[in-house]
Protein backbone atom coordinates (compact mmCIF):
# COMPACT_ATOMS: atom_id res chain seq x y z
CA UNK A 1 0.00 0.00 0.00
CA UNK A 2 1.23 3.45 -1.03
CA UNK A 3 2.11 6.06 1.48
CA UNK A 4 -0.02 9.44 0.97
CA UNK A 5 0.59 13.08 1.63
CA UNK A 6 -0.72 16.26 1.20
CA UNK A 7 0.61 17.23 -1.82
CA UNK A 8 1.72 21.03 -1.85
CA UNK A 9 1.05 21.41 -5.42
CA UNK A 10 -2.40 19.89 -6.38
CA UNK A 11 -3.62 20.85 -2.72
CA UNK A 12 -4.87 16.98 -1.72
CA UNK A 13 -4.03 13.90 -0.79
CA UNK A 14 -2.25 11.98 -3.04
CA UNK A 15 0.44 8.86 -3.32
CA UNK A 16 3.74 10.05 -1.97
CA UNK A 17 7.15 9.19 -3.41
CA UNK A 18 8.29 6.14 -2.87
CA UNK A 19 12.07 7.79 -1.47
CA UNK A 20 13.46 11.23 -0.81
CA UNK A 21 14.63 12.67 -4.35
CA UNK A 22 17.24 14.58 -3.23
CA UNK A 23 19.60 13.52 -0.04
CA UNK A 24 19.60 15.96 2.82
CA UNK A 25 16.86 18.57 4.13
CA UNK A 26 15.60 19.26 0.56
CA UNK A 27 15.14 15.65 -0.29
CA UNK A 28 13.12 15.33 2.80
CA UNK A 29 11.11 18.12 3.00
CA UNK A 30 9.88 16.88 -1.24
CA UNK A 31 9.39 13.46 0.38
CA UNK A 32 6.92 14.99 2.72
CA UNK A 33 5.35 17.50 0.53
CA UNK A 34 5.08 16.40 -2.90
CA UNK A 35 3.05 13.74 -4.32
CA UNK A 36 4.27 11.17 -6.83
CA UNK A 37 2.01 12.54 -9.67
CA UNK A 38 3.55 16.56 -9.04
CA UNK A 39 7.33 14.75 -8.98
CA UNK A 40 6.28 13.30 -12.10
CA UNK A 41 5.13 16.29 -13.93
CA UNK A 42 8.11 18.07 -13.04
CA UNK A 43 10.55 15.82 -14.11
CA UNK A 44 8.80 16.20 -17.66
CA UNK A 45 8.70 20.34 -17.30
CA UNK A 46 12.27 20.45 -16.24
CA UNK A 47 13.51 17.64 -18.68
CA UNK A 48 11.89 20.66 -21.87
CA UNK A 49 13.55 23.17 -19.80
CA UNK A 50 17.31 21.40 -20.53
CA UNK A 51 16.67 20.50 -24.07
CA UNK A 52 14.63 24.26 -24.86
CA UNK A 53 16.48 26.04 -23.43
CA UNK A 54 20.03 24.31 -23.69
CA UNK A 55 20.73 24.21 -20.14
CA UNK A 56 24.12 22.04 -18.78
CA UNK A 57 24.10 20.15 -15.17
CA UNK A 58 27.75 21.02 -15.47
CA UNK A 59 26.55 24.71 -14.47
CA UNK A 60 26.24 25.85 -11.30
CA UNK A 61 24.10 28.64 -12.19
CA UNK A 62 21.63 26.20 -14.69
CA UNK A 63 21.39 24.10 -11.39
CA UNK A 64 20.24 26.76 -9.41
CA UNK A 65 18.03 28.17 -12.26
CA UNK A 66 16.25 24.63 -12.01
CA UNK A 67 16.11 24.91 -8.29
CA UNK A 68 14.53 28.09 -8.48
CA UNK A 69 11.99 27.16 -11.07
CA UNK A 70 11.57 23.65 -9.36
CA UNK A 71 10.40 25.29 -6.34
CA UNK A 72 8.33 27.52 -8.14
CA UNK A 73 6.41 24.85 -10.33
CA UNK A 74 5.84 22.27 -6.97
CA UNK A 75 4.52 24.91 -4.66
CA UNK A 76 2.10 26.14 -7.46
CA UNK A 77 3.87 29.34 -8.27
CA UNK A 78 4.45 31.65 -11.67
CA UNK A 79 7.30 29.29 -13.36
CA UNK A 80 9.00 29.80 -16.51
CA UNK A 81 7.76 27.55 -19.53
CA UNK A 82 9.69 26.82 -22.90
CA UNK A 83 9.29 29.14 -25.73
CA UNK A 84 6.44 28.62 -27.76
CA UNK A 85 5.18 25.34 -26.03
CA UNK A 86 1.77 25.06 -26.01
CA UNK A 87 0.31 21.98 -24.26
CA UNK A 88 -2.30 19.75 -25.62
CA UNK A 89 -5.83 19.73 -23.88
Amino acid sequence: MSRTVFCRKFQQDLPGLIAPPYPGEKGQELFLNVSQKAWSEWQSHQTMLINEKQLSMANADHRKYLQEQMDKFLSGADFDRAEGYVPSE
